[in-house]
């Protein structure tokens, strides 16, 4: 799967998926400096507090945490600085548009290689109530105690 055509996957958000409805998913670049792909590379990196903003015309995902390299010295950027995204006009035009809508946000899900490039998995998300999330726990138990029991028939 590190081959140079598949996707390797670097940062999940599992937490994305617990408190929101995931609508619609877009895939976006990301523009990065060189230490910060190399960091990528060994897997430091994290997005579970980011968010993404549209500023003028422009997405940016900020709380996005990728750990300084380790041999990277002086050209070590700042772990949790402001990263653009890059993505059609229209895709933004669009996606601002649903922004506007009561209780729509943007949310990064995931972040992998795609050959040698790294993109990001955002997606348009709607918060979840607690009783949702209640309700998504319940099912979540009720599948694992179903193949628990499958997996005890089996023997």
């Amino acid at each position: 799967m590190a081959a140079k055509t598949g996707n390797r996957l670097i940062a999940n958000n599992k937490k994305a998926y617990h408190d929101y409805f995931i609508l619609e998913k877009y895939e976006a670049g990301i523009v990065l400096h060189g230490t910060e792909v190399k960091s990528l590379r060994l897997g430091k990196c994290s997005i579970k507090e980011a968010f993404v903003r549209v500023e003028d015309g422009e997405m940016f995902i900020y709380g996005m945490h990728i750990s300084p390299y380790e041999k990277g010295n002086i050209f070590n950027k700042d772990p949790l600085r402001v990263r653009k995204l890059l993505l059609h006009k229209k895709e933004i035009d669009k996606i601002f548009g649903k922004m506007k809508e009561q209780g729509i946000t943007v949310v990064p899900l995931q972040v992998y290689f795609s050959g040698s490039l790294v993109k990001v998995e955002i997606g348009l998300a709607k918060g979840k109530k607690l009783y949702d999330k209640r309700a998504d726990i319940a099912k979540k138990d009720q599948k694992r105690e179903a193949q628990r029991e499958f997996k005890i028939r089996n023997l």
